[in-house]
């Protein structure tokens, strides 16, 4: 893949060796003295990357970052400056920045950090372009360089190249069916239906029925057969979401699908196969429930071949800014308005906000702001929260504080042995392995 990085720098000495450093590792560079003299570049020379330093004569770093991200916004941005001051730093990184490098940079630390921003390109680029079968994969949901996101990118690339069963994790509102969509559309069968189901919205047995089809007279008002969803996905994908809130009778049934790919449609004594790749999602602690025997452990391990963990919004807050502006765009388009743009005071009061409800809250509050403000502008006034999450502890805090500490200490008797210590209190291994998680103690 070809590297264009243009270096931009009032300093002689660092445009020549920043430049051969580069060029020796296999990019393309151009370098400009100010940020009036790379302007024209962009378009001349189309960088993928510009290295640009904070203080320079005309137009600075963080002007001509702007610039940059209301030109190219597909262009990625290195600012670079012998001071390393946090206010700096924090409005280069506010406004779009992926990294900040402080001066003298070394060479290792450069070439490592340009080599980190080509491959999170990559899988960005592979995770989020273009359409594919009808299915719009630049969605809000995949739309952040936190460095979890680009984890998932990755996850959601490798995911695609095979038919592995795929679990995906993450509070409601996170974007686990647009995680599912994405490994469907970059995945060989692209081409075949994509068939979500909403294991939380239907009883038992009207779900087998949508799941697995039934025959005439199968049950009254079973007037005629029908096929069932994994029917009708043939060789794509069915998406099985909120699979924590089926029954243990379903769970058994969904077993033999997932294992053996045969099911039986409601019924019918004849066999039925299926070539779809199963994918299923939950916000359910899956371990817990396996404890509490309220779902099939085997199941659990056959659905977790691969496994996918969204980050909620909050825990990502780097990313609001970005995925703001294109939830903003996204909605203008949805109610047939004019793109506005949002004001610093409104993207302060975005940036405070914990977001309970995740991307799907900030999506509803952006869509009602475009929907309101009397102007080209969204100001603060225009924006409606919901409920915020507590940041006092609650009355469970300090039980968790307990916990976690009969936790680190049976970890440190058993030197750190996962089995001996799960005996000890008395849980199952993913069980423990969750608790570990949770308190941060890897």
């Amino acid at each position: 893949m070809t590297r264009r990085i243009l270096i931009v720098d009032d300093d002689p000495t660092i445009r020549m060796s920043l430049g051969e450093a580069l060029v020796d590792s296999g990019a393309e560079v151009e370098v400009a003295d100010d940020g009036a003299t790379a302007l024209p570049l962009l378009e001349r020379f189309g960088p993928d990357l510009v290295l640009c330093d904070v203080r320079m004569p005309e137009i600075g770093g963080l002007p001509l970052l702007q610039l940059i991200r209301d030109r190219r916004p597909d262009v990625d941005v290195i600012l670079m400056t012998a001071y390393d001051d946090m206010g700096t730093i924090a409005s280069a990184m506010r406004g779009g920045a992926v990294e900040f490098l402080v001066k003298p940079i070394g060479l290792k630390q450069l070439l490592d950090v340009t080599a980190r921003v080509f491959e999170d390109r990559r899988y960005r680029s592979r995770a989020q372009r273009g359409e594919r079968g009808g299915d719009p994969l630049v969605a809000a949901e995949l739309v952040g360089r936190d460095p979890r996101m680009i984890d998932i990118y990755k996850v959601v690339g490798q995911a695609a190249a095979t038919n592995a069963t795929v679990l995906i994790r993450g509070e409601s509102g996170t974007g686990k069916e647009l995680i599912a969509r994405a490994i469907h559309a970059h995945g060989a069968s692209s081409a075949e239906p994509f068939i979500p189901v909403n294991c939380a919205a239907l009883p038992t047995p009207l779900l087998e029925s949508e799941l697995f089809g039934h025959v005439r007279g199968a049950f009254t008002g079973a007037h005629e057969s029908r096929r069932g969803r994994f029917a009708l996905a043939g060789r794509g994908t069915i998406f099985l979401d909120e699979i924590g809130d089926t029954t243990l009778e379903l769970q058994t049934k969904l077993l033999r699908v997932v294992q053996d790919r045969e099911y039986q449609p409601v019924g019918s004594e004849r066999t039925e196969r299926t070539t779809a790749r199963v994918i299923a999602a939950t916000h359910q602690d899956l371990e817990s429930m396996i404890e509490e025997r309220r779902f099939r452990e085997d199941l659990y391990y056959r659905l977790r071949v691969v496994e996918i963990e969204i980050p909620p919004l909050r825990d990502r807050v780097s990313d609001i800014p970005a995925l703001a502006a294109h939830l903003t765009k996204r909605a203008a388009a949805s109610v047939g308005a004019a793109v506005p743009v949002l004001s610093d005071a409104a993207l302060a009061r975005i940036m405070e906000h914990n977001w309970p409800g995740n991307v799907r809250e900030l999506e509803n509050c952006l869509t009602r702001a475009v929907v309101i403000a009397s102007g080209s502008v969204i100001r603060p006034e225009h924006l409606a929260f919901g409920a915020t999450r507590k940041k006092t502890p609650d009355p469970l805090s300090s039980l968790d504080d307990v916990e976690r500490d009969q936790v680190v200490r049976v970890l440190a008797a058993t030197d750190n042995h996962k089995g001996r210590a799960a005996d000890i209190l008395g849980v199952s291994r993913p069980r423990l392995r969750r608790l570990i998680e949770k308190y941060g103690l890897e």
